[in-house]
């Protein structure tokens, strides 16, 4: 029962808006009327505030770290399936009819709290493509891909299944993105929407 308690608890807490709730309390609207419609960071970056951006990015990883740290502190093993309860939380969040964000940087969080070399990877790659392209999906997709492997890398079985199936939740919800950067026509950080 253990697993089911983590799980719950953290997919609780990866359903908290933070991106929706700053928005709203530093007067910039309600962020799904906003860009893409998204309530993550790159989507908050949107409304021209890029401290509110910074601070949802650093929440949004916050609370998929919270999730696996407190798993593991109260119900040890059951880490990997409080992983993936944050990012469906922060996804498809009960609160907004299970309209969510892409769970790229929640992601981060849980990855990193999973095992810090497999964070350090994410980080890297997201980054790394980030930086090059200067495209958040592209970024956000390189790094979903690389953590699974990071784990495998490190031997870890179970947190490489659980970073696949996030994989796939990141890859599914990036599917327009994903045109997009086919089509060449996806906007880079800091172009007009």
């Amino acid at each position: 029962m253990d697993w089911i308690k983590a799980t719950a608890l953290a997919y609780l807490l990866g359903s908290i808006p933070f991106g929706l709730i700053l928005t709203r309390l530093t007067g910039a609207g309600d962020l799904r009327s906003i860009g893409s419609g998204n309530i993550g960071a790159t989507n908050v970056l949107r409304t021209g505030r890029k401290g509110v951006a910074a601070a949802t990015l650093l929440l949004d990883m916050g609370k998929g770290l919270a999730a696996v740290l407190i798993a593991r502190a109260a119900w040890p093993g059951t880490e990997a399936m409080a992983a993936l309860g944050a990012v469906l939380g922060h996804c498809f969040p009960v609160w907004l009819r299970f309209k969510g964000g892409k769970g790229v940087a929640t992601t981060m969080g849980v990855a990193l709290a999973l095992a810090w070399p497999i964070g350090l990877a994410y980080a890297a790659v997201w980054l790394g493509v980030l930086g090059l392209t200067r495209l958040s999906s592209a970024g956000g997709l390189a790094a979903a891909a690389a953590a699974p492997l990071a784990a495998m890398a490190l031997g870890d079985r179970d947190y490489a299944v659980t970073l696949i199936a996030i994989a796939v939740i990141v890859f599914t919800l990036h599917r327009d993105n994903i045109d997009r950067l086919l089509a060449g026509t996806e906007p880079k950080v800091g172009a007009s929407t």
